[in-house]
């Protein structure tokens, strides 16, 4: 294809190519979602919106975008160099140098707000518009909230603002960020997220989660472990309209107290505690005294393992509209947020990340959860185009498949796209299985126990 008809199918627009990657159509029912102009004024809000021949907004971003859904090799600054040098190539233009310094430098001028907003936008919009029959019962949009980790390299500014673990040796450890994130249950997509040192004072998953209230809409269901259930939690969504579904934590278990409504299902009454450190008087003051709570218990039952029995304790009280089974359903769609975090860790690589900076760790955070929400927005197009669930969808063969065809979906037909993309149906295999163990092991070195630097001078002194 010549360069002036690769020229004419991008089209002028800045961030037309950005946007066509991820099949920004009009004739499509997810374009609207974050179309070319809604970037160009996220940018211009935060005053991120910088020029340059080669290095600029729109060539910076693509390239940092394509890094982060890319593997191993690809991922390199070198790589994300030669993705534009190959782009300027077929528009006939003059190719920047091999220097990745300028690149690199043109990354830290991105908005880590700027960044931040594109994430939540991408999945509120597409949340707004979602197909009833993605919706639990077909009316409630259902959030899904976890935690994990992530480490990255070790430098002092990383270590000074996401320290190592404490029982690491000083220099053999690595600096760790805890992050927590809300997932949509239609969608998939990260509809935010938040983050803190590994330790310390307010870096627990509850702490972060309460940085997130803006994610929830009324009449939202939050779903999350036990680690958050706690009687303040419940208030405070409770004051914003939004139901809970949780697994109790640290309370007794009585369901011969309370008003029975079947087998293994009854009304509880808790009461306020004290006032918790992190909370202020006025907040305590509006908690309500006493709260009503529905607590249900059932049992997981799979082939050749042990029954598990699990105790929910939820504010959908009303058993008429939402029977016991219903709730233990709505809290088995927790795994999937299990699921979609090892999306994000490993197929996009966020379990160990590059930067060696704090603020570009951060930039390198929000970049990898925007490349994947549009990867979950051209999914939510196929899904809708043939008629299935998103989450039924591959995610990693869809990541792969836009990789090799970013370049021709100026000239292939959309149609036939996303019907072949809505094709990737990952198989259903209920009751799977498959123990945590390594076959092949990497290597035989031992562990580091001292520093490299201490460790080269004691090899070198075996060696004088």
């Amino acid at each position: 294809m010549s360069s002036i008809a690769f020229h004419a199918n991008f089209g002028n627009h800045p961030f037309e190519k950005i946007s066509k990657t991820f099949l920004d159509d009009p004739t499509l029912h997810f374009a609207k979602v974050l179309p070319k102009e809604t970037i160009e004024l996220v940018f211009k809000k935060y005053n991120s919106l910088f020029g340059g021949t080669f290095f600029n907004t729109v060539f910076v971003l693509w390239a940092f975008l394509l890094q982060t859904l890319s593997d191993d090799k690809s991922r390199s600054c070198s790589t994300a160099v030669g993705r534009i040098a190959a782009f300027c190539l077929a528009l006939g233009k003059r190719m920047p140098d091999d220097d990745t310094g300028n690149y690199c430098r043109a990354r830290a001028k991105l908005s880590i707000d700027a960044l931040h907003e594109l994430v939540t936008l991408v999945a509120k919009n597409t949340e707004t518009i979602a197909c009833e029959q993605w919706l639990w019962k077909h009316k409630h949009h259902a959030k899904l909230v976890d935690g994990f980790t992530a480490t990255m390299p070790d430098t002092p500014k990383n270590q000074a603002r996401f320290p190592q673990h404490e029982k690491s040796h000083p220099g053999c450890g690595f600096p760790i960020m805890r992050v927590c994130v809300v997932l949509s249950l239609a969608t998939a997509m990260v509809v935010d997220a938040a983050f803190a040192a590994y330790t310390g004072k307010e870096t627990g998953e509850s702490a972060l989660l309460r940085k997130m209230f803006s994610a929830f809409a009324p009449d939202d269901i939050a779903v999350f472990d036990r680690n958050c259930c706690s009687y303040m939690m419940f208030a405070l969504f409770g004051q914003r309209g939004v139901q809970v579904c949780t697994r109790i934590s640290r309370r007794p278990i009585d369901f011969r107290k309370g008003k029975r409504l079947g087998k293994n299902d009854c009304l509880v009454t808790w009461k306020r505690p004290k006032c918790p450190k992190w909370m202020s008087e006025e907040i305590y003051e509006t908690i309500p005294e006493t709260m009503e709570l529905r607590m249900i218990r059932y049992s997981l039952v799979a082939r050749g393992r042990r029954c598990k029995s699990i105790t929910v304790v939820t504010t959908l009280v009303d058993s008429k509209e939402y029977s016991a089974a219903e709730i233990a359903e709505l809290y088995g769609h927790r795994w999937n947020v299990e699921l979609d975090i090892r999306q994000i860790k490993q197929t996009l690589n966020i379990d160990h990340f590059r930067c060696q900076s704090p603020a570009m760790v951060e930039r390198e955070f929000w970049v990898t959860l925007l490349g994947y929400n549009l990867v979950r927005k051209v999914m939510a197009e196929s899904a809708q185009f043939c008629g299935v669930l998103p989450r039924r969808l591959s995610f990693t063969r869809t990541c792969a498949h836009l990789l090799e065809l970013r370049l021709w979906l100026g000239v292939l037909d959309l149609r036939e796209l996303l019907g072949y993309l809505g094709r990737l149906v990952v198989p259903h295999r209920p009751g799977r299985f498959e123990p945590r163990v390594l076959k092949r092991r990497r290597h035989r070195y031992p562990m580091m126990k001292v520093p490299r630097r201490k460790l080269k001078k004691i090899e070198m002194r075996k060696l004088a």
